[in-house]
């Protein structure tokens, strides 16, 4: 399930979560985002229960995109255990960012 994430609740969904989030910083007015965006959805449906998939919009978070160092988007950024492992800065094909995902998931 894409799950949406802002900067009151970042901490509790993705930093305190126990295995791999997969989060895209995205915004509205990007066109590759939108381009991206079908490709999260699937992975969402894809990953279920192994890993979680989260969006963050940076123009309504910019706390968190500014604290992870986001400067270009779309980028999605890995974590697991709370930690961030692995981050994708563009717009990919569904495999690319499937196999560095796979890499995480134990």
């Amino acid at each position: 399930m894409l799950m949406n994430v802002m900067d009151d609740n970042f901490k509790t969904d993705i930093l305190d979560y126990s295995g791999v989030s997969l989060v895209d910083f995205w915004a509205p007015w990007c066109a590759p985002c939108r381009m991206l965006g079908p490709i999260i959805e699937e992975l969402a449906a894809d990953y279920g229960d192994n890993a979680q998939v989260a969006k963050l919009n940076v123009d309504d978070n910019q706390d968190t995109a500014r604290q992870y160092g986001v400067m270009s988007i779309p980028t999605m950024v890995i974590f697991k255990d709370g930690e961030e492992v692995d981050r994708l800065v563009g717009v990919m094909p569904k495999e690319q960012i499937a196999e560095r995902l796979d890499k995480w998931i134990a």
